[in-house]
């Protein structure tokens, strides 16, 4: 008996270190550390100064990023345009409250928009009394908005609505639960025949009185007649800045402090037919005026509330630089000649009038009567997107090119070729690059401008995104790439002036592209590791980047590089050292700083990490604060000092500093809301 039990136990022992070591391939866990040594040169005479508008946000849209997303607006198909000129047609998601024997609704040509000229036909068989009463409640018609709309309590909603009638009107609004038995605000619209003989716009405020984030927009009456809509809006009417953004949605873009802001997109901005591509001149102006457009690259339709000047607006509001990305008469499945071309060049040198151009210009003041005088600040300009390889783009770009420096010299414009393609004959300011891999290459790409010539143009990055298996729906190890990635153009800054991933963001219910750095759903919304690596970064744009080695034998692992910066919350300057360690052993790391003209203070440093348990760990609606940073002060801040990388992790130093004058000590909550 006793042998046999010392058998049971060492094969247990051989089970035990088995699964241990499964763990540390599936899981992050300290291996054995080894010691690396880390060096800052940070002699101001040494640094080089990294763009001032280096990392931003590009923004597609595609996933209903914009419609039924960042854009506010909870009614979708507002204007019955959806479903095409020809009529009668689809209305959806809009549906009937009632059945056929009390009510028929049809789409018609009847609106008053000529640009729009759908409108919907809704005649009441019932009525309020008799033999043919109308059900309780009456009958009508109800919007769910995206998958449902959020109504919050207390939260006020502006209806706007064009209504025409044959008859008088008495029209309930509300706003109910899904299934239409809870009412949580409603207006009643009452009029004489004469008061609605003509298209009448109506607009009025519904205060919520309940909560319910899977809500509708109902209209409902018990009196027979016939009533036309058209163009029903419900907003918010508290709004990121008051400009009709999701203001959770738009904070988080802000809390990135991104530098520029491209727009509106790649696909979406081509269409796989020219008949669907975003026309800018379409989006302006009244909302209720804006035709909408079928977003085919991604199969949805947009009423284009969200247009050219929002977008200039949004980048306002951020403090970011405007990148506009043109349609250059290409499309994903067809393009223009060059003997053609010229209509859209001068479309595109219009659209920069709209956003610079004097109120007194014909489009400057299409832009003062939107309710901005003063011009946006659009200094860059993306010729098409990605289109180098189609059999007119090179010719037709350098029309684009010409016509747009001689009526705006100092736009920067970005070309869809590679930097090999630039010429004399074919000028740029930037190239556009766009990376897209698994998170093993994306890492090694951390090195991918190293061997870059030192003149000619400069890349914007403007997607990148690891892809494949091992992104999931953003996953930690996705975000290491990209951070190690990201590091690399930083030090290689003299070469690469701006990035930004792709894409932004998604609709839970909608996901054309996985992963992406914000999920959202009507009422909720989260960061994936990815958006939480991009706030290590925030601060680096116009920053003095320092000259960092490592150095630690037989491991490649690990990526580096440190910047000055100022913290605009407490007017502090710290030393952010940065590093990413990409494989599965935890790292002594011994740092020495030199160069630096000033001490760095004992206290008040602050140490950021970015890690979890799993490789593959993802955030989300029920854990959505898994994979975050983590901030804890450095106790041992020096000149010389050292530290401890977890594995797979993304870790910052912000050294504090000494000053001419004496600053209050930072706390670890006050800097973690910077980072």
């Amino acid at each position: 008996m006793g042998i046999s039990r010392a058998c049971s136990v060492c094969w247990l022992f051989h089970v035990l270190l088995l699964i241990c070591s499964l763990c540390q391939i599936l899981y992050v866990g300290s291996v054995v550390a080894q010691t690396a040594q880390l060096t800052v040169d940070a002699s101001p005479q040494n640094a080089q100064t990294i763009p001032a508008n280096m990392f931003g946000i590009f923004f597609e849209e595609i996933n209903h990023a914009g419609a039924g997303g960042l854009w506010a607006e909870l009614v979708s198909n507002r204007g019955f345009e959806a479903s095409g000129s020809n009529t009668p047609s689809n209305i959806d998601p809009w549906s009937i409250i009632g059945d056929e024997s009390n009510i028929i609704v049809a789409t018609d040509r009847s609106s008053c928009f000529a640009s729009n000229p759908i409108a919907l036909r809704m005649e009441v068989l019932c009525g309020a009394s008799g033999t043919n009463a109308c059900p309780s409640g009456g009958v009508g018609i109800y919007n769910p908005g995206y998958w449902g709309m959020n109504i919050e309590r207390t939260k006020v909603y502006r209806v706007t609505m064009y209504i025409r009638s044959s008859d008088s009107v008495e029209l309930t609004v509300s706003l109910t639960s899904s299934d239409g038995l809870q009412n949580l605000a409603s207006h009643t619209i009452m009029g004489d025949k004469e008061d609605f003989a003509e298209w009448t716009k109506v607009e009025f405020d519904l205060q919520s009185n309940y909560i319910n984030t899977n809500s509708r927009l109902q209209l409902t009456t018990t009196k027979s007649g016939i009533i036309w809509f058209d163009q029903v809006s419900l907003m918010p009417s508290d709004t990121y800045m008051g400009h009709g953004f999701r203001k959770d949605l738009a904070s988080m873009l802000a809390n990135l402090k991104p530098r520029f802001l491209k727009f509106p997109g790649g696909n979406y901005v081509m269409g796989n037919y020219l008949i669907n591509a975003f026309r800018w001149s379409e989006t302006v102006g009244p909302w209720e005026e804006r035709p909408g457009h079928f977003n085919d690259a991604w199969a949805y339709w947009t009423d284009d509330g969200l247009g050219f000047f929002e977008f200039l607006q949004l980048a306002e509001d951020l403090g970011a630089c405007p990148v506009w990305v043109v349609n250059d008469g290409a499309s994903i499945y067809q393009e223009v000649s060059s003997a053609t071309i010229a209509a859209f060049v001068k479309d595109v040198v219009n659209g920069i009038e709209f956003a610079r151009g004097d109120p007194e210009t014909a489009w400057g003041s299409v832009r003062a009567a939107m309710g901005h005088p003063e011009p946006f600040q659009l200094y860059y300009v993306s010729i098409g997107n990605q289109e180098c390889s189609k059999n007119y783009y090179k010719d037709n770009y350098v029309k684009f090119y010409s016509a747009i420096k001689t009526s705006y010299p100092d736009i920067k414009i970005i070309s869809s070729c590679d930097r090999s393609a630039i010429s004399p004959v074919n000028p740029a300011d930037l190239y556009d690059v766009h990376v897209y891999t698994s998170s093993g290459d994306m890492f090694s790409k951390s090195r991918m401008f190293d061997s870059t010539a030192r003149n000619g143009p400069k890349a914007i990055v403007s997607e990148y995104a690891v892809t494949g298996s091992d992104a999931g729906r953003g996953t930690l190890i996705a975000a290491l790439a990209e951070a190690a990635f990201l590091i690399g153009l930083e030090r290689n800054s003299d070469m690469v002036e701006m990035a930004s991933c792709a894409p932004l963001f998604v609709n839970d219910n909608d996901q054309r592209w996985n992963p992406d750095a914000i999920v959202f759903n009507s009422w909720q919304h989260y960061g994936c590791p990815n958006y939480w690596m991009l706030h290590f970064f925030k601060d680096s744009s116009g920053t003095a980047l320092h000259p960092s080695t490592i150095q630690l034998p037989n491991y490649d692992q690990l990526v580096t590089s440190a910047i000055t910066w100022n913290n605009p919350h407490d007017g502090n300057t710290y030393l952010k050292i940065k590093v990413v360690n990409f494989g599965s052993q935890a790292v002594n790391l011994n740092i020495s700083v030199t160069g630096l003209e000033t001490d760095i203070q004992t206290f008040g440093s602050i140490k950021t990490v970015l890690t979890s348990g799993w490789l593959r760990d993802e955030n989300s609606f029920q854990q959505p604060d898994k994979v975050v940073p983590a901030a804890s002060p450095i106790t041992n801040a020096g000149k010389q000092m050292g530290v401890v990388l977890n594995s797979y992790s993304l870790t910052s130093f912000d050294l504090l500093l000494d000053s001419d004058q004496t600053v209050p000590s930072v706390s670890v909550s006050s800097l973690h809301s910077s980072v």
